[in-house]
């Protein structure tokens, strides 16, 4: 049974930081793309950043380059998502995804966690 389990998110004020976990279980991180993605109240889910096979692998959304960071510890099973600079517009919640390929079915898995609530306000 894969588990993806987001935390660490919280009420911070503009211009702090937060820490995003995405512990995995069930599969090994390794080859295995992850995705954070974000939905604010009444909005579309939006893509935050994309993490490929290799750590070079990344692409960030506009509204968070140079704030956000993604990063894994495959030892641990866990994806972060270090969020500086926090903006009000950064509310939302957070949700992780890890694809996964199943070559005995030659097919991609998708894999989401429940979301982490982040509120940015004063």
């Amino acid at each position: 049974q894969v588990q993806l389990v987001e935390s660490g998110g919280s009420l911070v004020q503009p211009g702090g930081s937060l820490r995003l976990s995405c512990t995995v279980s069930g599969l090994p991180l390794s080859g295995c793309p992850v995705t954070w993605y974000r939905q604010a109240l009444g909005k579309e889910r939006e893509l935050v950043v994309h993490l490929g096979f290799t750590d070079d692998a990344t692409s960030y959304a506009d509204s968070v380059k140079g704030r956000f960071t993604i990063s894994r510890d495959f030892g641990k099973n866990v994806v972060y998502l270090q969020m500086n600079n926090l903006k009000f517009e950064d509310t939302a919640v957070y949700f992780c995804n890890v694809k996964h390929y199943a070559t005995e079915r030659d097919e991609w898995d998708d894999y989401w966690g429940q979301g982490t609530q982040v509120t940015v306000s004063s």
